[in-house]
């Protein structure tokens, strides 16, 4: 069990797919301007990476392995994420329009987002089994949430604030996530995973 909480932690803290490894930049930008939108895409983007990690890891482990058909596995798991995206698409435009209308184009953005990919990539080659792929990608989702949270709170805040002329607009948010990412910096080496 306490290996499942470090690698939970790792994924969320230490390796921080954002901050430390920078992979998700694009949404991370795009939809941190408004704290109720992060909060969904964050939300969105956990589901995903579960939701591909479980389907992916299944699809490796039983059809691509057993068949040595490994050079499939990017193919395979890309085409696992559409699906996933597009399914949370019609399902966020039928139950939720208010944000589904938030998220505009980044929902779409998941699907060819880098660290939705990443994350069932790298679960396979670590050879995470099932469970330790779930909590893997769960912990990559918090993270991911965790920091694009982080991200909208301070750039509201800002938004209330005088800031110097060139920092206006992206630049005060290129300047807000080195600080954060130098942060998140500070878990390096806590937690080995």
């Amino acid at each position: 069990m306490l290996s499942y909480a470090t690698l939970f932690l790792a994924a969320v803290l230490v390796n921080n797919f954002v901050l430390t490894r920078f992979l998700g930049l694009c949404i991370f930008f795009g939809v941190s301007g408004s704290f109720a939108a992060s909060v969904g895409m964050g939300v969105a983007v956990t589901s995903v990476m579960v939701a591909a990690s479980l389907l992916g890891g299944m699809v490796y482990f039983f059809v691509l392995l057993p068949l040595k058909l490994t050079f499939f596995t990017t193919i395979c798991f890309v085409l696992i994420i559409a699906s996933t995206v597009q399914m949370l698409d019609v399902i966020a435009r039928r139950f939720v329009p208010t944000l589904h209308a938030m998220w505009g184009i980044y929902l779409m953005l998941i699907a060819t987002n880098c660290i939705v990919l990443s994350v069932p990539l790298i679960n396979v080659e670590n050879k995470f089994n099932l469970a330790q792929s779930l909590v893997h990608a769960f912990g990559a989702g918090i993270g991911f949430w965790l920091a694009l949270v982080l991200m909208a709170s301070i750039r509201e805040r800002v938004k209330n604030s005088e800031i110097p002329k060139p920092f206006e607009g992206l630049g005060i948010a290129f300047v807000i996530a080195g600080l954060l990412s130098l942060a998140f910096l500070g878990f390096s080496g806590m937690i080995s995973a």
